[in-house]
């Protein structure tokens, strides 16, 4: 005599265990910041936003999105296969250009002191752009120099934090 079975199997949730670690990873990093917060000195009277609001909202958001990894892992959430759009997964990494993005890289941390950002920062860009493919140099140099002004004047002006001007100090 044969029985069968006709009460359905629950499947059990997959679990990337892996997420469990980014969220512990998440977690420690915001427990750090918002401890670090703690012993921030307090700014000005008047500064209507004080130095440690900042890091109190970072942290915080690091530590709420740790519980909600924790909680979507724990339900069987599972983050989808990357699908390589354009990219071929079976080719391996091309380290000549890792290579050459790292010299450009060094480059513009040993001479920004000397040079300056806006000089810099537009040979950081448009080398960048070369060596990633562009073929448009001329361009590659314009655009450069124009992000490298706008955000040297944005911090330097803007928000007040001196950013290096080099050789161009006194015409910047």
């Amino acid at each position: 005599m044969t029985t069968t079975n006709d009460t359905p199997t629950q499947a059990r949730p997959q679990v990337d265990r892996a997420q469990y670690g980014l969220s512990g990873f998440l977690a420690v990093v915001g427990a750090y910041v918002v401890i670090e917060a703690v012993g921030l000195a307090p700014g000005f009277a008047d500064q209507s936003v004080q130095p440690d609001a900042f890091p109190y909202v970072v942290g915080t958001a690091l530590l709420v999105l740790s519980v909600l990894l924790a909680v979507a892992t724990a339900r069987g959430d599972v983050a989808e296969a990357e699908g390589g759009e354009d990219v071929d997964l079976g080719q391996g990494s091309d380290w000549i250009t890792v290579a050459k993005l790292t010299g450009v890289f060094l480059v513009a941390v040993v001479t920004i002191a000397w040079l300056g950002w806006a000089i810099v920062g537009a040979f950081l860009f448009a080398a960048s752009a070369r060596i990633l493919g562009s073929r448009r140099l001329v361009l590659d140099v314009i655009v450069g120099i124009a992000l490298a002004l706008l955000t040297w004047y944005g911090f330097y002006v803007g928000l007040g934090i001196p950013i290096p001007a080099g050789i161009l100090d006194g015409v910047l």
